[in-house]
């Protein structure tokens, strides 16, 4: 076993500490990566607490982590020691389902191995995230990370980046369509940057007017303050799409009303709880409300090529892993632009 240390969470209450642990060894398909830097994503924050319920203690949490590998198997084909690697949401899967056998190894018919608060695919070893000085993943679920890119502005783009890159693909948004982002967080950023570069007319809506100039410095072509009506109602069945990724309670069919005729609304955010869709907020213009959820190991590395060639990353504030704590209030309270990312050498 390779002894480890990271910050975990002890129970629901208990704020993050110094954790010592052990990673597997490296098997013959494995890589063993220096973790650089991790990003704090707001599901951390989640299931730290226990918001959503079935949390694992002790967890050490983070997936989106990227650092420089040290150690490779000796059947290990895709990498070498000395190359820069990410790892994001996921450590494996069942790989002979179907979702698995189409790439889309997130949605695994089996359940998917969960980089930290779960389980390894025998059901038994916990995973570990991210807040840790290193980690042990099979070479088919790590990524190739380019040394193009500040690497600690990398770090979110394994999961925010993914999250709103997989359904603007999906959706084939593309130049000449009229794209609405709902919210300007830690996801909503990235699907700004993502949808302006992919050529489409971008609009944020946001309940909050102070973020008008960050929204157009980011790329968005207009912006609309939906806490005043009459601005909103301007925009009406004006989108061909709208990325949602506001997890806070809202009235989704307040955005449905937004879409034209055959547009569609894709959720990506999580609300804590259920909201009422009214029937005719569909049937009435035949628009469609869907989800997405990150994406799988071949679309996560499209993206981060993509995002090499095209200089995306995510806008960081980079901290000291003994101020997790502090970023928590602070990302709670929405007091962050637009991702913390932990300095791993300062464990």
């Amino acid at each position: 076993m390779i002894a480890s240390k990271g910050y975990a969470a002890q129970h629901a209450k208990s704020p993050l500490a110094p954790f010592n642990f052990n990673r597997r060894e490296v098997g013959d398909h494995d890589i063993r990566i220096e973790i650089k830097y991790c990003g704090v994503c707001h599901s951390d924050l989640h299931q730290v607490r226990d918001e959503w319920g079935g949390s694992i203690y002790p967890m050490v949490p983070g997936h989106e982590i990227v650092g420089v590998i040290t150690h490779t198997g000796k059947l290990v084909k895709k990498f070498k020691a000395g190359q820069l690697a990410g790892v994001g949401c996921f450590v494996d899967s069942c790989r002979t389902c179907e979702s698995c056998k189409a790439g889309n190894e997130q949605y695994c018919e089996v359940g998917m191995a969960g980089t930290y608060n779960g389980y390894e695919m025998d059901r038994k070893t916990p995973t570990y995230g991210g807040y840790s000085n290193c980690i042990v993943v099979d070479e088919n679920y790590a990524l190739h990370v380019s040394e193009k890119l500040p690497l600690e502005a990398v770090a979110p783009l394994l999961c925010a980046g993914i999250t709103t890159y997989s359904p603007l693909r999906h959706w084939k948004v593309r130049a000449g369509q009229r794209v609405a982002i709902v919210g300007l967080g830690g996801l909503g950023h990235m699907g700004v940057k993502f949808a302006a570069s992919f050529g489409a007319e971008v609009t944020v809506l946001s309940s909050s007017s102070r973020k008008e100039a960050d929204a157009k410095r980011l790329g968005a072509h207009a912006f609309v303050n939906t806490s005043d009506r009459a601005a909103s109602k301007k925009v009406r069945r004006s989108f061909d799409f709208i990325l949602d990724t506001v997890s806070a309670q809202h009235d989704l069919n307040f955005y449905l009303d937004l879409l034209k005729t055959d547009g569609t609304m894709v959720m990506v955010g999580i609300p804590p709880n259920a909201e009422p869709v009214e029937a005719f907020s569909l049937i009435g213009k035949r628009k469609t409300l869907a989800g997405s959820m990150i994406g799988g190991i071949r679309e996560t590395q499209e993206m981060l090529d993509y995002c090499a060639e095209n200089k995306i990353v995510s806008d960081i504030e980079l901290i000291n892993i003994r101020d997790i704590e502090k970023a928590y209030e602070r990302m709670a309270k929405g007091d962050v632009r637009y991702r913390f990312v932990i300095d791993m050498s300062t464990l």
